[in-house]
């Protein structure tokens, strides 16, 4: 509707009404007049002026609309509504002005809010159809949830996503477009059923594992008094201890509150019994440092074995410090014990092996053998010594050469057999 230029100049009050002497008042519609009512107790112009301030309620209120429907924040068809109420109190009404005018300013407005209204309604349906959409895609979400296998949901995180899907259908619900009736109902009750099947799940499942953690709990209980019912045995309850580590192994979960306060007490027990091995070892410990030091004395003492040139007086000493040393008794730590002990093997290993080599060389079938290699060898070099001698006498340097070679050989041999 094209808006007014601007205030028109305005028009005397009696180029549109008029006043009988019997105060009868009426309006002028195009070439007539129509009476509008009586004012007999005043004068003409108060008549008039009364008359007058309805057309001016009427006017104002046709300004409002208009105004409204200029903002563009009102509703087009509640505007219309109200366009085509208020021209009905225009048509035929009890004032004094151009009520033909208003006629024609709301039959405009009439028609650009009947434009607007259609458009709105549009706008309106296509919200409808968005939000339809947008409730169908929680309601497909949280059916999806509800199909899945119970033992694959986490449910923590199932429970919050499921919070959060309620909370986005209420915000729509609220603040978003009024659907159809049946479509919401039908949304609704897919959304409500797969919500009620999904807690009932949850509660299913917290009540199994509620009761799983009690067995759990139980077993756990259970294992932890008989690890207790060990302390008086010390380290001698050690591999029962273990036994029952591994049983605690197979327990299951009890939950994080009570596995954590089980197993303070679990270990706890277990502490106790190593407690006792390592205070037992370290009185070992402390009563193998003079024995540490007696051996520490014996292997300096068999380190001289090795300068003793006698054999037999060498395997007579190491066999006295290897009585002694068995007599001083087992050693803390063990491994100390261990590398006192490689120490000592390592000198019996030598004289070990000038034994092996005494006997060697003492042995009469090796020697009958080293003496009959060693005639042979002598013999070969005599008949050598004569070749070379021919064969420098001849001149025949290659015979010379041949015959230098195998001498120089079989006199290493039997320098080798300490001839």
């Amino acid at each position: 509707m094209p808006r007014p230029a601007g205030p028109a100049a305005p028009v005397p009050v009696e180029q549109w009404g008029r006043v009988a002497e019997d105060g009868t008042v009426s309006v002028r519609e195009g070439d007539g007049w129509r009476e509008v009512g009586q004012y007999p107790d005043g004068t003409a112009e108060e008549a008039l002026a009364y008359f007058s301030r309805k057309f001016t309620d009427l006017a104002d209120k046709v300004a409002l609309l208009e105004q409204r429907h200029r903002g563009g924040g009102a509703s087009a068809a509640e505007l219309r509504t109200a366009a085509e109420r208020l021209a009905a109190d225009v048509s035929g009404a009890a004032a004094v002005g151009d009520l033909a005018g208003l006629s024609a300013r709301l039959d405009a407005l009439t028609e650009a809010l009947g434009a607007a209204s259609e458009a709105e309604a549009a706008a309106a349906r296509e919200a409808v159809e968005q939000a339809v959409v947008r409730r169908t895609e929680l309601v497909e979400r949280i059916e999806e949830l509800a199909a899945r296998d119970p033992k694959t949901i986490q449910w923590k995180q199932t429970s919050a996503e499921v919070a959060e899907l309620f909370e986005q259908w209420q915000s729509q619900q609220q603040n978003g477009p009024r659907l159809p009736k049946s479509t919401s109902q039908q949304l609704w009750k897919r959304f409500r059923d797969a919500r009620a099947s999904l807690d009932r799940r949850r509660r299913e499942f917290y009540a199994e594992m509620d009761e799983t953690h009690k067995a759990a709990r139980d077993r756990k209980t259970a294992l932890v008094e008989k690890a207790e019912a060990l302390a008086p045995k010390g380290e001698d309850g050690i591999a029962a201890y273990r036994d029952l580590l591994e049983q605690w192994k197979g327990a299951g979960r009890a939950g994080r509150k009570a596995d954590d306060a089980l197993w303070a007490r679990f270990k706890a027990a277990g502490d106790v019994l190593y407690g006792a091995r390592a205070a037992r070892d370290a009185a070992e410990i402390e009563a193998s440092r003079e024995k540490i030091e007696q051996r520490e004395a014996l292997l300096e003492e068999a380190k001289a074995i090795a300068d003793e040139p006698e054999i037999a007086k060498a395997r007579a000493l190491l066999t006295g410090i290897q009585r002694r040393w068995d007599e001083v008794g087992r050693i803390f730590p063990r491994d100390r014990e261990r590398a006192l002990d490689d120490e000592l093997r390592r000198i019996e290993q030598a004289v070990r092996a000038r034994e092996d080599a005494d006997w060697k060389r003492n042995n009469p079938e090796t020697k009958a053998r080293a003496n009959d290699m060693t005639r042979q060898l002598t013999e070969a070099i005599e008949k050598l010594e004569a070749e070379l001698a021919q064969a420098r006498a001849a001149g025949d340097t290659k015979a010379a050469a041949e015959a230098e070679e195998a001498l120089s050989a079989r006199k290493a041999w039997l320098s080798a057999l300490g001839g």
